[in-house]
């Protein structure tokens, strides 16, 4: 049982590993030193070291293919250590083109205390590496003359075209007065015998055409010697007084055994006399560990930068051998537990931890939703404490609400306030009220604190989801369709599976969030409202609020809701407009609430000539909001973010038939032609929507009866009761689960 505890730590290791590992080449690629035309500082300090000497030594080597076994740990130090002037590589340097290996072997190449040259091989060119190789290093083909002699090294893999080299080599050699001359070619110009190697080609030679032409060329010149490197081998040949000499044992794959073994080529000048000596590595082993070690060395050059990427590649295949495993082998049950009974009652009291962004006297659909399951909760006896930012207005016997200093209000209204979730007095007094429930009403900044308390508690965190974040983009800042169809719904999809359970408003919430992907068990609860205080309201106190509003002959459409953009209030005003060109010249708007928004809709109101016919009251206390429902004919609405629109309820509780756009939330409250209207958003169909129940007043009365029979059944106390049985059933799974987990260990 320990080992499948551990498993998951290891699969999240191992994606820790592969992020570090990408995010080092990343650095590599685009954060380390540059360095540029190199070749050029190096024959400087060639030149310099050569001048007036005629005595000197340098060193030939081939395919160091990034090896840090062996070039970097076992050649650099027996260089450093020998009296060598300057080093070449014959070509193949790289084990492939690619830009993190170039920068790995010029972090190799700085171990030496030397000069070094580099010959353009096929493995210089591969993936590109070409253009990388002319900004590092300088041209493919290239000559220069120091001390007595002269260095010319050619581009053996067609990139540059050989009848232009041929040429170019041509004219160097006849004005060349240098005692001696040294060439290098990664290519071979003499066929070389390499039976025994592990070659799956022969295709290892200068191209034929062109290779008889420079070795007339070279050996008429009388080139001292011409050094190349494809072949992991040693192998020395004269033709017409000139030494060709392969030399490709500095990495990679070598036999370490006859002429295949690590060795680099000492090179010793005086004067005219060239002496040119083969250096193998004394490695000391058994044939067998010779040969493992010369496989692990070139499977360590393939995998550089260092160890690094051949560490990655095995993190991503122990990450995805985990991952195969649990979704092949481990046993899926995709059943709800039918033993778990959310109905069981022990009459103990359940205390219940609430953590929300904003709540009263911030006037908002969350807020009110919250302090309803508080108070519905706490006339069943069960005690609640909310954690909260701190306003400047708010109530002062408040011994059930934890308030959090603001570190930051946002929004023009101040709408949002960043509270200070790192507070220990928060910590403390969560874990002093030993809730048995954390119940979170967002799924960020308190939100989040409140299920990482849950967690280190060890009590089931509840989410209830009460808002489309897609909608408020606008808020965000992101980029808009970033936020709006990705992070939105990746943000609620992670956050609600690190829940025990889920509370949602309307069945297509529900719909919704198993779309995206959330799998923790979802519960279909409407939030309360207050029936009574919406359906019984004075008729003296609506008729005195008609004639303070000036509403008295008016044909009044009340709407309830924050004045901001994801509301959709210029609809309304569009459809009043509508409603006007059509003869419903006493229709009235009367919009309820407050927002950042009210200015520009004041402008908008105006410039549609509605400025007399459109009434925004402003905030208003919860308690009066009946008394306006009772004021109008008809509800209408136009917002396509909520998750239930409990304004609509309310509205309908008042005895107010509604007419909304088709949305989340609303589709399931609203009964097309019951206690209702819902419409696509479309002004021309939603006005005419609105006219029809203006003009039948025996339709809007009947409507009206359906609409308040319907909101009867959405009481506070039937509200609170079903959460109570959300709260009992994610209780009974978390302690099946510690007691599983008991025995396990046990």
């Amino acid at each position: 049982m320990r080992r499948r505890r551990l498993i998951p730590w290891i699969f999240y290791l191992n994606l820790t590993l592969i992020a570090a590992l990408l995010g080092y080449k990343v650095y590599l690629n685009f954060f380390e030193q540059d360095f540029a035309a190199n070749h050029a500082v190096q024959v400087k300090q060639i030149e310099a070291l050569l001048e007036q000497k005629a005595h000197y030594r340098f060193a030939v080597l081939g395919n160091i293919n990034n090896s840090v076994g062996i070039f970097e740990r076992k050649i650099i130090p027996l260089l450093n250590d020998g009296d060598y002037d300057f080093v070449v590589s014959a070509g193949n340097a790289v084990s492939s083109g690619g830009e993190d290996k170039y920068r790995a072997l010029f972090g190799t190449l700085s171990r030496l205390e030397m000069p070094y040259l580099l010959t353009f091989g096929p493995g210089e060119e591969s993936r590109i590496g070409g253009f990388r190789f002319y900004d590092h290093f300088g041209p493919y083909h290239f000559s220069f003359a120091a001390g007595n002699s002269r260095f010319t090294f050619l581009d053996s893999t067609g990139t540059t075209d050989y009848g232009w080299q041929r040429r170019w080599l041509d004219e160097l050699l006849a004005a060349a007065h240098a005692d001696n001359h040294f060439v290098f070619s990664a290519y071979p110009l003499y066929p070389v015998d390499y039976s025994g190697l592990l070659r799956l080609d022969d295709d290892y030679l200068f191209p034929e055409g062109a290779r008889r032409a420079f070795t007339r060329l070279m050996e008429n010149a009388g080139v001292d010697a011409v050094f190349s490197s494809e072949l992991a081998l040693f192998d020395r040949q004269t033709h017409a007084g000139t030494d060709y000499v392969v030399t490709g044992g500095a990495g990679g794959l070598v036999l370490n055994q006859g002429r295949s073994r690590y060795h680099f080529v000492a090179v010793d000048v005086d004067g005219e006399r060239v002496t040119l000596e083969a250096k193998p590595l004394d490695i000391g082993q058994h044939p067998f560990w010779r040969t493992a070690e010369s496989l692990w060395f070139f499977i360590y050059s393939l995998f550089y930068v260092g160890y690094l990427n051949f560490i990655l590649l095995v993190a991503i295949f122990i990450a995805v051998a985990i991952w195969l495993y649990h979704r092949i082998f481990t046993e899926q049950d995709y059943y709800p537990d039918f033993d778990i009974d959310p109905d069981a009652d022990d009459g103990t009291p359940l205390r219940t931890v609430m953590f929300t962004n904003n709540y009263l006297p911030f006037i908002g659909g969350v807020p009110i939703s919250i302090e309803r399951l508080k108070r519905g909760l706490a006339a069943l006896g069960h005690p609640v404490m909310v954690v909260a930012p701190r306003y400047s207005r708010q109530a002062d016997d408040e011994a059930d609400v934890l308030r959090l200093r603001s570190l930051l209000p946002l929004g023009k209204h101040q709408e949002f306030r960043l509270a200070n979730v790192f507070s220990v007095q928060m910590a403390r007094r969560v874990r002093a009220f030993k809730p048995d429930v954390i119940h979170v009403h967002h799924p960020f900044w308190i939100g989040r604190a409140g299920q990482l308390l849950g967690r280190l508690l060890g009590v089931p965190v509840m989410y209830t989801y009460h808002t489309r974040l897609e909608h408020y983009a606008h808020y965000v800042p992101l980029p808009g369709p970033l936020f709006r169809n990705f992070i939105s719904h990746a943000l609620v999809k992670r956050f609600a599976n690190g829940c025990d359970a889920v509370i949602v408003p309307t069945s297509s919430v529900e719909e919704y969030l198993r779309i995206i992907g959330v799998k923790k068990p979802i519960f279909v609860q409407p939030t309360g409202i207050e029936y009574e205080r919406f359906a019984h309201v004075d008729a003296e106190a609506v008729s005195t609020l008609r004639n303070r509003l000036g509403l008295a002959d008016k044909r009044v459409l009340v709407s309830i809701s924050r004045l901001s953009r994801e509301k959709n209030i210029d609809f309304l005003l569009d459809g009043l407009r509508l409603l006007h060109d059509g003869g419903e010249h006493s229709a009235h708007l009367l919009l309820v609430g407050e927002g950042h928004d009210r200015r520009r809709l004041e402008a908008r109101a105006a410039a549609l000539g509605l400025g007399e016919h459109v009434t925004l009251a402003g905030a208003v206390a919860p308690e009066d909001i009946p008394a306006y429902c009772h004021a109008a004919e008809l509800f209408v609405f136009a917002s396509r973010s909520e998750t239930q629109g409990m304004v609509v309820l309310e509205a309908m509780a008042a005895g107010l038939p509604v007419v909304v756009i088709r949305s989340s939330g609303i589709e399931d409250i609203v009964s097309q032609g019951s206690n209702g209207y819902k419409t696509a958003p479309d002004v021309t169909a939603w006005s005419r929507a609105v006219a029809e129940l203006l003009h039948d007043a025996d339709k809007r009365r009947r409507m009206g009866r359906q609409a308040a029979a319907f909101a009867a059944g959405h009481r506070v106390e039937h509200f609170a009761r079903s959460v109570l049985r959300a709260y009992r059933y994610a209780l009974a799974v978390k302690r099946k689960r510690s007691g599983r987990q008991r025995d396990k260990n046990a």
